[in-house]
């Protein structure tokens, strides 16, 4: 059973006396209710038309404002409103600080001792260090104390009754939270499909990349061979004629691929073979046949 049900079980036999007690019983009902052990919200105490009754009788509304103070207010206010209150007992007040943590927890996940103890009105560090170990065992809250920082840790409390309005102010504060969420997935799936779209585009120039590689170097090849067979044909008279280096007037593809190379553009090279256009890039075997024809015609003669 959880720490809410459980305080609301234990609740449960002073909402059913309430229904029926009325004026100083009903008073009497409060002050019992306010500093039984276990239970620590009292909001459906509260909302029975007997205990707002009590606020149109001069003697028992401080009892009224008292319950108030128990579901959701905190030892700082009884301080301020202690005279016109019902005096607490020890149990009361034990109680009534713990709740207080609950709520300081609520802004602030760490409580440091020195604001503990002027909160609570509390002198030492022992006692301090036994307030908090007494609401932890009773479930009101769930923490680590670090003695050598001089904190409180809070991991875990309980939930309160909520104030008057507090209702509206949880609702905005809840649909701003979402609003800020929804623009935060939002502005994630754009990041991703952004991501998405890039990887697809570099996969593609990847792929253009290699096929004009790959065209490039077939090309090469293809340009050797024949260079190698045009060059090094056997003459009619069965002899292989030589050829010299000063006499050829074959072009490098390297030479005539420009400033950087065949490889200087490969895109733009792939793009002129798609177009037909590719043959000026490397040089084309025409005219490598050309000055092969002239270099054996003048080893003839």
């Amino acid at each position: 059973m959880s720490d809410l049900a459980s305080s609301t079980h234990k609740l449960e036999p002073f909402r059913i006396m309430a229904k029926s007690a009325k004026g100083a019983a009903a008073a009497k009902l409060i002050e019992n209710a306010t500093g039984a052990p276990g239970v620590f919200v009292f909001g459906e105490l509260l909302d029975l038309p007997n205990i707002q009754e009590l606020e149109s009788n001069p003697t028992q509304a401080p009892y009224l404002s008292l319950l108030k103070l128990f579901a959701y207010g905190t030892y700082e206010e009884y301080k301020q409103h202690k005279d016109t209150l019902p005096p607490l007992n020890a149990d009361q007040i034990t109680k009534l600080r713990n709740l207080s943590i609950v709520s300081l927890a609520s802004q602030a996940r760490i409580l440091p001792y020195s604001q503990l103890r002027s909160y609570l009105d509390i002198t030492t560090i022992r006692e301090l260090e036994d307030l908090i170990i007494d609401a932890m065992y009773q479930d009101v809250l769930r923490g680590k104390l670090d003695q050598k920082e001089q904190h409180l840790e809070i991991e875990y409390t309980m939930g309160r009754d909520l104030r008057p309005g507090q209702l509206a102010e949880i609702l905005g504060a809840l649909k701003n939270w979402s609003k800020q969420t929804s623009d935060a997935i939002t502005l994630l799936d754009n990041k991703i499909n952004e991501i998405a779209a890039q990887k697809m585009q570099d996969a593609a120039d990847a792929e253009l990349y290699e096929n004009a590689k790959n065209a490039v170097l077939t090309d090469i090849l293809l340009t050797k061979k024949a260079n190698t067979k045009r060059g090094f044909d056997a003459p009619s008279g069965g002899k292989s004629a030589p050829i010299y280096d000063d006499e050829m007037d074959v072009d490098s593809p390297i030479e005539r691929g420009g400033g950087g190379g065949v490889f200087s553009n490969l895109k733009e090279y792939a793009t002129r073979k798609k177009s037909g256009s590719s043959g000026n890039m490397l040089g084309g075997s025409s005219q490598v046949g050309n000055n092969t024809g002239n270099t054996r015609k003048r080893n003839r003669n």
